[in-house]
């Protein structure tokens, strides 16, 4: 709609000076009500046994809710922890399978080159730095270590017997094994990771990688809770803690205690019971002593460490948290008992004095009664009054449409005359070809020969339809809107429809024409008609834009951008002069002779009836692209 199409109606706004109202309330009376005293006393020893009930069921629900928050920032702290621990062999176990697979580590063994020995320390020791390894090492058949990473010090494994090692004995007789034991030469426990080496069914040798986890352990002491990890005989491997390293998790048999002793797999730790035990309050909960440190509760979560006989442990400390959780609920509790007492006080207050409040708010209900009244009957015979204004300003609207309908409908019919001339060149073609094969259907007919005038027949036919749609388009176009709701309109068919319309004037004019996007099954919320009145528009303007110049070509384009459909319509002509686009959509301003400068108005006009809007860009050199932006029509 045209902007000087609206009407401002002025509203009319009555404010009556009100008239003082006298002041109904009476004077406060004093908060302490005479006689009342027993009733007070009564509400002081209920508050204080609600107070004293409160702070104690508080610091129980508090503790409570400390102890879940403890037992789950534990258990997700150990479910990570276990992760990384796991990836840490998962990465290691790794080495000593792909050196089995070396060819250099084989060749090494079945030669027993000492050359090729020393090649292999130098890419054990490399290997070892690069990959995070303790130690790698290379055992013959004999279980004597022939290479190693740590062959230029002083704790070397070359020359050292390894065959009573049960990881050996493991990889020589299952073909790998792990096994965490403390080293018998630079006493540092580790895990060995153990992989025989075979060929035609010989055993050729073991490599060995040894993992020490001092990291993984500094990693762990950086946090609060402790933390260990215990085999399947109890005993701890590894942990924060350093001086809980090779105790037990529980009591151990004693035959048990002797045998892993003998073992030395652990040298001469005592292998005695960690300083942990269960607490008798509550399920999960232990009482761990640490170094220098008094007994303390501890939340106990344990995990497997997956692909191997390991627990992991974590004690989430719960002193601390429980105790400020109770601390925080009885704050809350005190605080909320207390609101609650202060608001029942007021409330028996302010029930004395509601009987005094009941007459004086009579009085000035019925005063507002007749003041509403009188104000009432002013703002009635100002909503007539308004009433009657609106009224005519529909009448007015109504009118102001009407007479853009038929501005739209003189443009449309002002654009059919122009392109008449190509239509009926159009139809002109099949007519004559229509003429043609109806006189030699009648000479086929007089020789007998049926078929071939069946053909023509079929042909006549087809012509026929195509001048159908040709007429069919041209009496679309020309009548007048129905005014109906916006729809679905396929994109396709309403470029399909223009291009019906202005396809001879661009053949004529030799004007190229490329599609994009056109086919891809997009379609606008509009009224078909009215938006290919907007096409047939542009594309009118190219046309003429393009009479001078050499090689004219059209684009029409169509895509989605966001919850929006960009129908593009551009050509290669001079474009737009400066002056013409700072007053572009002014009625009257245009650039052709003959033109009313209406064509771009109306169009805007037909597309924001649509919710989109019409923008154009241009440029020396470049032509005039508009872009018609319309909502997406969502099946």
């Amino acid at each position: 709609m045209c902007e000087n199409s609206h009407i401002a109606f002025p509203f009319l706004v009555m404010s009556p000076t009100p008239s003082p109202t006298p002041d109904v309330h009476p004077a406060p009376s004093s908060f302490r009500v005479p006689g009342h005293g027993r009733a007070w006393a009564c509400f002081v020893l209920i508050g204080v046994a609600l107070l004293a009930a409160a702070l104690w069921a508080a610091g129980g629900i508090g503790r409570e809710q400390a102890y879940a928050e403890v037992a789950a920032a534990a258990r997700n702290a150990a479910a990570l922890k276990v992760a990384l621990l796991t990836a840490e062999l998962d990465k290691q176990r790794s080495l000593p399978f792909v050196l089995a697979q070396d060819s250099e580590v084989s060749t090494a063994l079945t030669t027993a080159d000492p050359a090729r020995y020393r090649a292999l320390n130098l890419k054990f020791e490399a290997l070892s730095r690069d990959t995070g390894a303790a130690v790698i090492y290379l055992l013959d058949p004999r279980g004597v270590g022939v290479a190693a990473s740590n062959w230029n010090q002083p704790t070397s494994f070359v020359g050292s017997d390894y065959a009573f090692r049960p990881y050996f004995q493991g990889a020589a007789h299952a073909g790998q094994a792990e096994y965490f034991a403390l080293g018998n030469v630079s006493n540092h426990p580790g895990l060995y990771l153990s992989r025989q080496l075979e060929s035609d069914g010989r055993t050729l040798g073991v490599v060995v990688v040894k993992v020490e986890f001092d990291g993984v352990e500094a990693g762990w002491r950086r946090f609060p809770d402790p933390v260990f990890v215990t085999d399947e005989h109890g005993v701890v491997l590894l942990s924060s803690q350093d001086d809980w390293r090779f105790r037990t998790y529980g009591t151990l048999p004693a035959t048990q205690r002797d045998a892993l002793r003998t073992s030395l797999q652990f040298g001469d730790a005592p292998l005695a019971p960690l300083p942990v035990r269960a607490a008798p309050e509550r399920e999960g909960q232990v009482l761990a002593s640490l170094s220098g440190r008094a007994e303390q509760e501890y939340v106990h979560v344990q995990e497997p460490v997956p692909g191997t006989p390991w627990q992991f442990h974590l004690l989430g400390a719960t002193r601390e948290a429980m105790a400020r959780a109770a601390a925080s609920a009885r704050v809350a509790a005190a605080l909320l008992v207390l609101c609650a007492l202060f608001v029942a006080g007021i409330w028996l207050h302010r029930r004395h004095r509601a009987h005094d409040l009941v007459l004086a708010q009579a009085a000035a209900r019925q005063e507002l009664e007749s003041r509403v009244a009188a104000r009432t009957g002013e703002l009635r015979a100002a909503n007539d009054q308004l009433r009657a204004e609106m009224e005519d300003r529909r009448r007015a609207e109504a009118e102001l449409h009407k007479l853009q309908e038929e501005l739209v409908q003189a443009n449309k019919l002002a654009f059919l005359g122009q392109i008449t001339a190509g239509v009926a060149h159009e139809i002109n073609q099949p007519v004559a070809a229509i003429r043609s094969y109806a006189d030699n259907s009648a000479v086929y007919l007089d020789r007998g020969n049926v078929e071939r005038a069946r053909g023509n027949m079929a042909s006549i036919a087809a012509l026929t339809q195509r001048i159908g749609v040709i007429t069919d388009e041209l009496r679309t176009f020309s009548r007048k809107s129905s005014g109906a709701s916006s729809g679905p309109v396929p994109v396709a068919a309403v470029v399909d429809g223009a291009l019906t319309l202005v396809g001879a004037q661009m053949r004529r004019h030799g004007i190229a024409l490329e599609r994009a996007g056109i086919d891809g099954g997009l379609a606008v919320r509009a009224e078909r008609v009215r938006l290919e009145q907007v096409l047939v528009n542009l594309l009118q303007n190219a046309i003429e834009a393009l009479e001078q110049t050499p090689s004219p070509r059209i684009w029409i384009r169509a895509e989605r951008e966001a919850d929006q459909i960009a129908i593009e319509v551009g050509d290669n002509g001079p474009g737009l002069p400066d002056s013409v686009m700072a007053a572009l959509y002014t009625p009257f301003v245009t650039t052709k002779p003959r033109g009313l400068g209406l064509g771009l108005v109306i169009s805007r006009d037909i597309v924001a009836d649509f919710g989109g809007t019409l923008s154009v860009q241009t440029g020396p050199g470049r032509g005039a692209c508009f872009t018609i932006r319309l909502p997406e029509a969502v099946s």
